[in-house]
């Protein structure tokens, strides 16, 4: 009897052991993978600086979250994965969802014109369906943009009244709907101004009752009220120099595009939902999901509130979001049923490339062998040649896109040769082979190529694989100063309501504003001038007197500026 009991014993001390040693042999796994964490996140792991949060999803569970460095720099709180974050555009894909809740009831579909709900909107002769506004193929001007060009600083009080007369005061698109992608925060406000309006609730009202409440996303909502207090949040900043940074202020009270405030933990959750369907459907999810479509039928990595693409191979549903010093990522691997979400409160951080690196740790097993560099992080093993100073001053000049109306100017300095968009922006180019040069301190494959196509110049720009952007070489007029003075004068535009003085200041042609900072132009073309990503294209009456100039600026083209005097 006694010999059984021993038997028993230690039948049942097998049983117990087993487990324990799985589980210990998880803890040490866990142990390592937080080390490897522990070193991306390295530069962010100090108390005295801003940091970061992460956590890790997979199968439906938090496998991982952590949080680096400081939340508020003034009383040293540190992150943690309970701290709330701005967490900028990863905002616009709950206001797609939104919408498609509202869709699921009957209340509207995702193919109604924009003017049904918000007559505000002006009439530009063309549809704009809420599908168009969710992925970006309005051709609407950007809201940040057209206030930046109207005066407005970015740490001003934004509302999302100041936003809608902007928008009702335009008189033209920057392409017909559908038929380009440009990315454009204005639909997002404006899909989230018809969510307000259809369900009779404030979008922060609804998203609370439908969204955060059921996913039990107790941290988690959109921020209207500039003046609101959120317990436990982060604030953001820059770094100046010297382990100095400065506050980076952010006061906007406006959602749909932006000012969700969350923290991993609770965005742990929404990506759960992708999967669980706790709430809306899969139907909901799928369309979400979609590539979105132009006119001509092409798709162009843009879904509705995300972008879809891969990394290593793998597919990847993603968004990210930066403003003022706020930093988030979001990236899904529906295959793998996995998920990993980086914030950050320092504008110089990379969410993106730290959340892949996280991702690379976890699925590696999954990932492509042959795949030596990820399709967007930022690893960097090229084969760098050594061209002189002489070799490297035959690409010197000026080339101009005709396509985007911007130009660049490449010269040499320091025996490197620099890629210029505008003063105090430019980047370094390291050659890969004798015509071939990639551009350094960018978070992406960005490749300059130099040839001749029919005894003119041509600079070809390759960025990650896409289609290439071709610019031409071309010489810039050269203005006396008083061949500039005729350009001189004010110009009014009615769709900004502002007004700009162009003035001769240090022997340039300079834009003053009673806001803005003065903006100094350089000659591009014959009556065209650059400054920046700006671009001033000047319009003349037959008898070759001045009417006034168009101003593009990626997000926003031909806006009209009159000559008042």
């Amino acid at each position: 009897m006694t010999s059984i009991k021993i038997r028993c014993s230690l039948l049942v001390l097998t049983f117990l052991l087993v487990p324990l040693k799985h589980l210990e042999a998880q803890n040490d796994a866990s142990g390592e993978i937080e080390s490897k964490i522990d070193a991306i996140f390295k530069n962010f792991d100090d108390l005295n600086a801003p940091g970061a949060t992460v956590a890790v999803v997979q199968d439906q569970k938090i496998i991982f979250k952590k949080g680096y460095g400081s939340a508020n720099l003034e009383y040293g709180i540190p992150n943690s994965p309970s701290t709330i974050f701005h967490i900028a555009s990863v905002s616009k894909q709950f206001t797609v969802f939104a919408i498609l809740l509202l869709e699921k009831e009957g209340k509207l579909s995702f193919d109604d014109d924009i003017r049904t709900y918000i007559p505000e909107v002006p009439d530009f002769g063309k549809t704009i369906t809420l599908k168009h506004l969710a992925s970006h193929t309005s051709g609407m001007r950007d809201q940040w943009t057209l206030l930046g060009l109207a005066g407005w600083r970015f740490d001003d009080v934004i509302t999302k009244e100041h936003i809608l007369k902007i928008v009702a005061q335009q008189k033209e698109l920057n392409f017909d709907p559908g038929e380009e992608y440009t990315y454009c925060n204005t639909g997002f406000t404006l899909l989230a101004e018809v969510v307000a309006r259809v369900s009779g609730k404030s979008f922060a009202e609804f998203t609370e009752e439908h969204i955060f409440k059921p996913l039990k996303m107790s941290n988690t909502l959109f921020y209207d009220d500039h003046e609101k207090i959120v317990k436990n949040r982060a604030y953001s900043y820059y770094y100046v120099n010297n382990n100095t940074f400065k506050k980076s202020v952010l006061s906007f009270a406006n959602v749909g595009a932006t000012s969700l405030f969350t923290t991993v933990e609770d965005l742990a959750l929404w990506s759960m939902n992708f999967s669980s369907n706790t709430v809306g459907d899969k139907t909901i999810i799928e369309k979400m999901n979609t590539l979105a479509v132009l006119n001509n039928g092409e798709t162009f990595g843009g879904a509705y509130g995300q972008f879809v693409n891969t990394h290593r191979g793998l597919n990847q549903i993603q968004h990210g979001g930066a403003d003022a010093g706020y930093r988030s990522y979001l990236g899904r691997f529906p295959d793998q049923n996995f998920a990993v979400m980086v914030f950050s409160n320092l504008a110089q951080s990379n969410p993106g490339n730290l959340a892949l690196q996280v991702a690379d740790i976890y699925l590696e097993d999954f990932i492509e062998k042959d795949t030596s560099t990820s399709d967007t992080t930022t690893q960097d093993d090229v084969d760098y040649i050594k061209l002189s100073s002489k070799d490297l001053e035959k690409f010197n000049g000026h080339f101009w896109n005709e396509d985007q109306k911007y130009a660049r100017k490449i010269y040499v300095k320091n025996d490197t040769l620099r890629y210029f968009r505008g003063e105090g922006n430019e980047s370094a180019l390291a050659p890969v082979s004798p015509t071939e040069f990639k551009m350094l301190g960018v978070n992406i494959d960005l490749r300059v190529k130099f040839s001749e196509l029919n005894k003119k110049r041509k600079m070809t720009v390759i960025i990650n694989d896409d289609e290439p952007i071709i610019s031409y070489g071309f010489t810039p007029p050269s203005y006396e100063i008083s061949d500039l003075k005729e350009f001189t004068g004010a110009y009014y535009s009615p769709e900004l309501q502002t007004t700009y003085n162009a003035v001769i200041k240090n022997g340039k042609l300079t834009f003053t504003h009673h806001r803005a900072s003065d903006t100094s132009v350089s000659s591009a073309k014959h009556d065209m001038f650059l400054a920046g990503g700006y671009s001033f294209m000047f319009e003349r009456k037959a008898n070759k007197q001045i009417t006034g100039f168009r101003v593009s600026a990626g997000r926003v083209r031909n806006l009209w500026f009159k000559k008042v005097n």
